[in-house]
């Protein structure tokens, strides 16, 4: 191990985390799935990027005739890494689809949403659902014969599949010797995707005793999925999906079509390297088949006991019924620095605003974009999108704008994993209403997020800005905890000016006043705040820093704050999940602590604190600290300068250190262990107070406004 956990082993462990959530029997069964779910669509992605540059490094290495790849900064090869890599996801998949089967499912049934798998269907819901199957399902689905020669059908990573092992009628007279001794020509595979335009919920009747009852998409294919292959018996069935390699970039020198490239990629990871198959027990032929097409090793299949892609039964939530079987949704609050009757320039005029999402709401970003986009007075708008969502405000804003002449530039992030094809639909529709859209840079990926209106305030030209820790995308807005500032400060408006102007033409690096940008100057500010803690220490007068992160695994910051330990500093880190810091280790880390928060909203911002020696200051970025974010992507990080927005960070930050509930503490073994209120010490759970911290904020600005209009009233 050394000085440093590995990395994927570190975001295997924070699955793990996520997993014990869905463990918990206290919280109700459908935030439990909701848990459940999201370890399954991790581990997808996962495999995907990080598995599957493991496989090439491990098969390169291979290639060249060397031993063994070069070891990762922990020290294990990708072999060693592809072992327990390998054991630690069996585990968890193990306890996730055991719970799921013994305490989730029967826990929703009890609750009154209740599976029915198709060996427990009635006479009459086998009635009802093959009628069903007829009519709704099978004029949609497609067999696809799977040819003794050659490969099989694409199959992209996202898609549920249905593998059939079929003999001819005539043989089938005793099932058991026919599958055995079955001639090759006589035997056939096929498979049938299921279409993702059909819900995989099926509603079975009421039957008046108030239990909604459901059955799978998945089982209805398996049970009557014979009716495509006439002639022929079913002997054997499985329902499977394959994750392919996804990490590989785009021709970025194909400038003059690079859309047209980007789509490229987009077919090719349909056919890309298979990394892992999943599939449900029932037939090692078909198994054994599928892997050998896909040129899969033991090591790659995962054999489940229950529905594959649980995130595509989050409806769930939805079904009547589902309400009480879930938390009570927690209440997203107005920002009370803005009101509908004041200007939105003339507030943030007045001083910087800053907006803690989900707790305070999304509303005054998107009111940000669509009143620069009817204001006569802005001429220009320039933002940087990362992710945004599919029917988005903020889209629509930037079009209106672009109509109504005024000039709009968007930095438009084709290379967004997974949400590429996207991304690219709304760069068209941009481009449609007269957009500017820049694609980006060669090579890096385009992360920050900022966005400049330029207006024409009394014969002056006045910048305002808005900067962020997450993206422009009002459905995650409610779910990821994020921290939006909107500025008009000169400084931070001149730098965002230059920002662009990088990003968008051939200009030079400019030195920036506030703004610090990666990958030119990132790295290197924060190795020297984190050296100028070291000078600023004393005995007296400890330094101190406390960073809030999703990542951490930069060596070279890792090491920087190893210094700053031994120094004497105290470092308190968050971090949600990626730690390859090994805290606690004597005569190196023991001044560091590490913790991280999984509850209800999933933990984004990034706020990073310097005690400087009385001086203090805390910076909010886009960027964790990883070797990507400081070197090959543009990320931004930016100084939040009015002092009471400072001491209101400060606040936010401390209290992640105080969480005794859903808190995990990394020790010097590299393990996680949840923290638990000890002896008399109070119950805190940072999410819970930050909403009620949001609660009392939104009622005061209430009470304000009331009393504001009441004096109004009374002096007319």
């Amino acid at each position: 191990m050394g000085n440093y956990l590995n990395r994927d082993l570190s975001w295997v462990d924070f699955n793990a985390r996520v997993l014990e959530e869905g463990l918990c029997p206290d919280l109700p069964p459908l935030e439990r799935f909701r848990f459940l779910s999201i370890v399954s669509s991790n581990f997808d992605e996962f495999f995907m990027v990080r598995v599957a540059a493991m496989k090439r490094a491990f098969h390169a290495a291979i290639s060249s005739g060397a031993p063994q790849a070069k070891p990762d900064p922990s020290g294990l090869s990708p072999a060693e890494q592809l072992k327990q890599v390998s054991e630690k996801v069996r585990s968890i998949m193990s306890r996730q689809y055991k719970c799921l089967e013994t305490e989730v499912f029967p826990a929703l049934a009890a609750g009154g949403l209740c599976l029915i798998r198709s060996n427990a269907y009635t006479p009459a819901q086998k009635d009802y659902l093959e009628m069903f199957f007829m009519e709704d399902v099978y004029p949609i689905l497609t067999p696809l014969r799977i040819e003794d020669e050659g490969s099989l059908p694409s199959i992209d990573s996202f898609s549920l599949n249905c593998a059939f092992f079929l003999l001819p009628e005539i043989a089938a007279e005793d099932a058991e010797s026919a599958i055995e001794g079955a001639a090759k020509d006589n035997a056939h595979i096929a498979m049938v995707q299921l279409p993702p335009v059909l819900n995989r919920i099926i509603l079975l009747p009421d039957e008046g005793d108030g239990i909604t009852r459901w059955a799978l998409l998945d089982d209805l294919v398996l049970t009557w999925g014979e009716r495509l292959f006439p002639g022929l018996r079913v002997c054997e069935t499985m329902i499977f999906k394959v994750n392919r390699d996804a990490d590989f970039s785009v021709d970025e020198k194909r400038d003059e079509d690079f859309i047209e490239a980007m789509e490229e990629v987009l077919v090719d990871r349909e056919r890309s390297m298979a990394v892992r198959m999943v599939y449900s027990a029932g037939s090692e032929r078909l198994r054994d088949e599928l892997a050998s097409r896909l040129y899969l090793e033991a090591q790659d299949l995962y054999e489940i006991s229950g529905p594959l892609n649980l995130g595509g039964l989050l409806d769930l939530v939805n079904l009547k019924g589902g309400e009480k079987l879930r938390d009570k949704p927690w209440n997203i609050f107005p920002c009370g620095a803005f009101h509908e009757d004041e200007p939105i320039w003339d507030r943030i005029s007045a001083s910087d605003v800053m907006i803690h999402l989900p707790y305070e709401s999304f509303d005054p970003v998107v009111r940000f974009f669509q009143d620069a986009a009817v204001d006569p007075n802005v001429i220009s708008i320039k933002t940087a999108l990362y992710r945004t969502s599919g029917n988005s405000s903020i889209i629509r804003a930037l079009e209106q704008a672009s109509l109504n002449g005024k000039h709009v530039t968007a930095v438009v992030e084709l290379k967004a994993r997974f949400d590429e094809e996207r991304n690219i639909s709304w760069a068209n529709r941009l481009e449609k209403a007269g957009v500017i859209v820049v694609y980006g840079l060669s090579r890096l990926k385009v992360h920050a997020k900022i966005t400049l209106v330029i207006r024409r305030e009394n014969d002056r030209i006045k910048r305002y800005v808005h900067l962020s820790t997450g993206n422009y995308n009002d459905r995650t807005a409610k779910l990821y905890e994020d921290i939006s500032l909107f500025t008009a400060r000169e400084e931070i408006a001149y730098d965002a000016g230059l920002l662009f102007n990088m990003i968008t033409g051939y200009s030079m690096i400019q030195p920036m006043r506030r703004l610090v940008i990666a990958p030119t100057a990132l790295k290197r500010r924060l190795l020297e705040l984190i050296d100028r803690e070291i000078k600023r220490s004393g005995s007296g007068n400890p330094g101190r820093i406390m960073a809030k992160l999703n990542a951490l695994a930069d060596t070279d910051i890792i090491a920087a704050l190893y210094r700053a330990s031994q120094a004497g500093v105290r470092i308190s880190l968050s971090v949600r999940g990626i730690c390859t810091l090994i805290p606690g280790l004597a005569g190196l880390s023991e001044n560091i602590r590490v913790t991280g928060i999984i509850d209800h909203y999933l933990e984004h911002s990034r706020i990073i604190y310097f005690a400087n020696g009385g001086a203090e200051e805390i910076y909010l970025s886009s960027a964790d600290w990883m070797p990507r974010n400081l070197e090959r992507r543009i990320e931004l990080m930016f100084p939040v300068q009015e002092e009471s927005l400072r001491a209101e960070l400060r606040e936010i930050l401390e209290s992640y250190f105080r969480d005794n509930c859903q808190a995990r503490l990394l020790d010097s073994e590299g393990n996680w262990t949840r923290l638990h209120p000890q002896n008399d010490e109070e119950s805190f759970r940072v999410q819970a107070r930050l909403l009620a911290r949001a609660a009392r904020s939104s009622a005061k600005e209430r009470t304000v406004k009331q009393e504001f209009v009441v004096r109004r009233k009374t002096i007319n």
